[in-house]
């Protein structure tokens, strides 16, 4: 349903798109001139009609009313999650720490720190919410032989700030070769990497087929190949095989400087 009304106005003066329009009872008025009939010229008399459209009204304030409960239930109903870690892997010096992928809601990631013992650490953190999805971990270093440290891991986004749920970890001695964790590079043939498996079956230490945080030593007799690149990469300790049996022989960690791939 409209209501209409109807006004006289005269033409007073045509100036960059504007007219200014002058009523009966010499109010002045400014209008868009594109709007005005093609001819309208100065001294012109138009009619204007001004009608209100209800049924308008009603449909655009519905459509409004909807787009602010999409937007309430897009943005306003859910709060990012806390992040929840685990210990990944733990060796004498360093660990790494993973978590579940982040839960933001509608919210942007502001930033990631992590903590030791109560107290924020210099440590790099992935600065975006799709690299830390992708990567979930971090390797933490500097540790001490054979301590207890408590993480967790603070994130910050524009909805607020969030603390995750505290994890406790204890770095190995020097005897305990659990956390060690090798990957195989060229070496002379294949049985002797059948051998070095055997070696590391018996001090109770582990191999991967891929460099990752969580390798401690990459075990190779010739600088080539793609995981040798890799190790350099990702800074891993490149050793010869002599390595592992030096650990086998000694019953404790070995120094990676002695067994270094020249």
């Amino acid at each position: 349903m409209t209501e209409t009304r109807s006004a006289q106005f005269t033409v007073g003066k045509l100036d960059a798109g504007m007219a200014l329009l002058l009523t009966e009872d010499y109010q002045l008025i400014e209008f868009p001139s594109v709007l005005l009939p093609r001819g309208v010229v100065l001294g012109s008399v138009v009619n204007i009609d001004v009608a209100r459209d209800r049924d308008t009204e009603r449909r655009q304030r519905s459509e409004f009313r909807e787009l602010q409960e999409q937007i309430l239930e897009s943005f306003g109903t859910r709060q990012p999650q806390a992040p929840v870690i685990r210990v990944g892997h733990t060796t004498q010096t360093w660990a790494v720490l993973e978590w579940e992928p982040l839960d933001l809601a509608a919210a942007e990631l502001r930033s990631l720190h992590l903590y030791r013992d109560g107290q924020r650490m210099m440590q790099a953190m992935p600065a975006t919410a799709e690299l830390a999805n992708r990567t979930r971990a971090v390797k933490t270093t500097g540790l001490d032989v054979g301590q207890t440290y408590e993480f967790k891991v603070e994130m910050r986004t524009s909805a607020g700030t969030f603390f995750s749920n505290t994890v406790s970890l204890t770095t190995h001695a020097l005897d305990n070769l659990t956390g060690v964790r090798v990957c195989f590079g060229e070496c002379e043939s294949q049985d002797e990497i059948d051998a070095l498996k055997d070696t590391l079956r018996r001090i109770g230490a582990s191999w991967t087929d891929s460099v990752s945080l969580s390798i401690t030593h990459f075990v190779a007799r010739y600088k080539s190949g793609a995981g040798y690149e890799a190790a350099l990469r990702c800074n891993v300790p490149i050793v010869k095989p002599d390595w592992v049996l030096a650990c086998e022989a000694n019953g404790k960690l070995q120094p990676a400087i002695k067994f270094h791939l020249e």
